[in-house]
């Protein structure tokens, strides 16, 4: 069913590519009704237009907060065209019908990324415009409605195309988006408000993101996906290669919360399936890589690889040297890009500007969501408690802060063997966390690192002495673990009777 046109209402704090359409509805001889700045615009560009204020009759009250809410606007949008009752509604109080609504509102969610001046926020939430949006939306059987620069291009085509009339799939279709939209915008200001008040768990939760990619496939090729941010981009640049999966991205996340936990500047972090499989925080840049690989080389085959730092010529050489799906770094020199660039597939991706400050995990189950805070407090010599007869030394403390934080971010139950700052034996995911010590200390003995200076870290307490009397038995001169556990005096005992180093850790860092 084709609608004619023949009033617009123009209200956008957008300005741009407005005379392409300004042409098409002049061509058409639509009356256009505007206010504000958006008023003064239609004018400079040199086309018609009636201000809200005298096609109301009644002028912007409230240093205009109030011009567009008013009763000839919105019964202009509302009422339906074959309703006698609403003819007659119309005609009895002299209003006449807006058939175009062309509205995009005030940058609310731009603003509090630039300010923290709540006076200025508030001025910026849109009252107006998306009350106008929603009664066109509503109406869309006989109202167009457009909520974004990017659809002019598709309502030039449209006019032109029904000569000055918009089809009912396109009316149906822009309605969808608009209220989608006004959701949006709303979101984002709940957010802020929940935010600003410290309120975490609110008693209705409203999510909003911006589609980043739809992605080939999920998990596996029959699963369809997409990935959604608050942000424009996720805060990563994708420099090269093929397009990133669901499961890149999972071990991208996965990786970079590793590597922001470590030393600024400096680290290096190798994941597959979202579990580490190799961390070096080692000063030289080339080193820390090589010892991360070193942990574990034969799963770091098709892993991802994350530097805490710019990568340059020398590493980009180590780099290329292996099949991988992901590198990311702090940036990459010219000649760096240029190595790995010879490689036609692989994803180069920039995290300069990630960032893991202050944020939520979410996990769906069906129509459940579970919120929780992320577990990325760094870890300080004060959270850690000497329980041992045996003191740890300065190198054995380090190492063991080390192993601690990479183990938080290991599949549990979590076993990580470390030593000069570097992984060298990782357990995980294992229902016993005597196998995920065995699997530790396997991995450490296939690739030949063990050594003398060996610690390691349980993300959880020890519930029986085997485990720890394994690890003691491979060779591990320094324990720490949370505590907890009814034995921990039996664990602490058996620390004293082996002369092992053993710190208990005043929380737990579970990752299921």
């Amino acid at each position: 069913m084709k609608k004619k046109i023949k009033t617009a209402l123009i209200s956008v704090s957008d300005k741009k590519n407005l005379k392409p359409l300004l042409n098409i509805l002049s061509k058409n001889k639509i009356k256009i009704i505007s206010s504000g700045g958006t008023y003064k615009e239609i004018i400079r560009l040199n086309f018609k237009c009636l201000e809200v204020s005298k096609f109301t009759n009644f002028p912007e009250i409230l240093e205009g907060r109030v011009k567009t809410l008013h009763p000839k606007i919105h019964a202009g949008i509302l009422n339906k065209r074959l309703e006698k009752s609403h003819f007659k509604d119309l005609k009895d109080n002299n209003f006449e019908n807006i058939d175009l609504v062309i509205v995009n509102f005030y940058p609310f969610e731009s603003t509090i990324k630039k300010t923290k001046n709540h006076k200025k926020i508030i001025e910026n939430i849109d009252i107006g415009g998306p009350t106008m949006v929603r009664s066109a939306a509503k109406n869309y059987n006989d109202v167009t409605v457009i909520t974004s620069s990017e659809q002019y291009e598709e309502l030039i085509e449209e006019l032109t195309k029904f000569k000055g009339s918009t089809s009912l799939n396109f009316r149906e279709k822009l309605s969808r988006i608009a209220f989608t939209e006004t959701a949006y915008y709303d979101s984002v200001i709940s957010d802020y408000f929940n935010k600003k008040s410290n309120t975490i768990f609110p008693k209705k939760k409203v999510f909003y993101g911006k589609l980043i990619e739809q992605l080939r496939y999920g998990e596996n090729p029959h699963q369809q996906s997409a990935i959604y941010s608050s942000s424009l981009n996720a805060n990563l640049k994708q420099i090269h290669g093929k397009q990133l999966s669901y499961n890149n991205y999972n071990d991208i996340f996965s990786a970079l919360t590793i590597s922001r936990s470590l030393p600024k500047g400096k680290g290096t972090v190798i994941v597959k399936h979202a579990n580490p499989c190799g961390v070096s925080a080692k000063n030289n840049n080339l080193e820390s890589y090589k010892s991360a690989l070193s942990c574990d080389p034969v799963s770091a085959f098709g892993g991802i690889v994350s530097c805490n730092f710019k990568i340059k010529r020398n590493l980009a050489l180590e780099l290329k040297k292996l099949f991988l799906e992901v590198i990311i770094a702090n940036g990459f020199n010219s000649d760096a890009l240029k190595i790995l660039k010879t490689k036609k597939n692989l994803r180069i991706v920039d995290g300069t500007n990630y960032t893991s400050e202050k944020l939520h995990k979410f996990v769906s189950f069906n129509q459940s969501i579970m919120i929780q805070s992320e577990d990325l407090n760094l870890f300080l010599k004060k959270n850690f408690k000497i329980v041992s007869k045996r003191k740890p030394t300065s190198k054995q403390l380090k190492d063991l802060i080390f192993a601690f934080n990479v183990c938080r971010y290991v599949k549990s139950n979590a076993i990580v063997l470390a030593s000069n700052e570097t992984t060298i034996g990782i357990g995980s995911g294992q229902p016993s966390r005597l196998d995920s010590c065995q699997i530790a200390i396997n991995k450490m003995k296939k690739f030949n690192l063990q050594n003398d200076n060996l610690v390691a870290a349980s993300d959880a307490f020890f519930p029986f002495v085997d485990g720890i009397e394994k690890l003691v038995q491979s060779g591990v001169k320094a324990v720490v673990q949370p505590s907890g556990s009814v034995r921990d005096k039996e664990i602490i005992n058996f620390a004293n009777e082996t002369d092992t180093v053993l710190l208990f850790s005043k929380t737990r860092h579970f990752r299921h």
